[in-house]
């Protein structure tokens, strides 16, 4: 018939699934329906047909893996060159397979909004394809799971916290424990032994603790943090450290000091 606008292609909404650094028992209701839901799944990993450590989250927690789950290959490499090729490449993939007109559910472990790799497809898929769906449903992140394990309170009332890569360095971690209560070190592997070394210089070894694979079953907190020195450490780990030495400037509580003023006006 004449007159009628003809319909594009119908795509497929791309999720991003947070479930947690590793506990299945971490996946929220949201991610866990997203799983069951029929939409497909995508999953990273750092090299084709190697493990995926957000997959093994799913299947610990007894959920069967789909037939026609698609791995999608992130390398662990700072060559500009070759991410940028292979974030091409998952990111047309990701393009095609929602082409199909069916939903896709990445896998995240952790937070998908924090320090991850759905992030970055989400944007590349967007760029490639401006019309698409984007859901990111939040989970718990791997430093609050890791604190709630070792028993630390990442802030109270007016204590300040900051997550940053240990990869910065000594110098900025230094730096920001005077402004921060707490800082979480995320990435760790490479820093372990400077990072001892600061934490030692700085007098702060007995408020600081180290948390290995937070959730799975081989989590390890390690509390001596000294003893960590020399040692090869899994890259799924994080150091939080406490600086309860901390001088802290003034607060400007905004409704005090507008109490003040309307008190003030009011007496003359």
């Amino acid at each position: 018939m004449t007159g009628q606008k003809r319909e594009g292609p119908k795509f497929g909404k791309l999720i991003g699934a947070s479930l947690g650094p590793g506990d299945p028992d971490l996946i929220t209701r949201r991610a866990w329906a997203a799983l069951q839901s029929g939409a497909r799944w995508l999953y990273p990993v750092k090299k084709a047909e190697e493990s995926s450590y957000a997959l093994s989250i799913v299947e610990r927690g007894g959920v069967p893996v789909p037939a026609d789950a698609v791995e999608l290959v992130f390398p662990m490499t700072r060559d500009a060159d070759i991410l940028a090729k292979a974030w091409a490449r998952a990111a047309e993939q990701t393009v095609e397979l929602l082409g199909e007109g069916r939903d896709l559910v990445f896998l995240v472990e952790g937070d998908a909004s924090t320090f991850a790799t759905f992030g970055h497809l989400a944007r590349v898929v967007r760029e490639l394809l401006p019309q698409v769906e984007v859901e990111t449903i939040p989970g718990v992140s791997s430093f609050a799971a890791a604190a709630a394990a070792a028993g630390v309170t990442l802030a109270e009332e007016d204590e300040t916290f900051a997550i940053i890569p240990a990869a910065y360095g000594v110098e900025v971690i230094d730096h920001l424990l005077d402004e921060f209560d707490t800082l979480a070190l995320l990435k760790v592997k490479p820093m372990v032994d400077e990072v001892v070394d600061l934490l030692e210089q700085r007098d702060l070894l007995t408020t600081s603790v180290f948390i290995e694979k937070v959730g799975s079953p081989d989590e390890r907190i390690v509390r001596d943090v000294a003893n960590l020195k020399g040692e090869k450490v899994n890259y799924l780990s994080l150091m939080l450290v406490q600086n309860p030495k901390r001088v802290r400037g003034e607060l400007r509580r905004g409704c005090r000091k507008r109490k003040e003023a309307v008190d003030a006006s009011a007496s003359t």
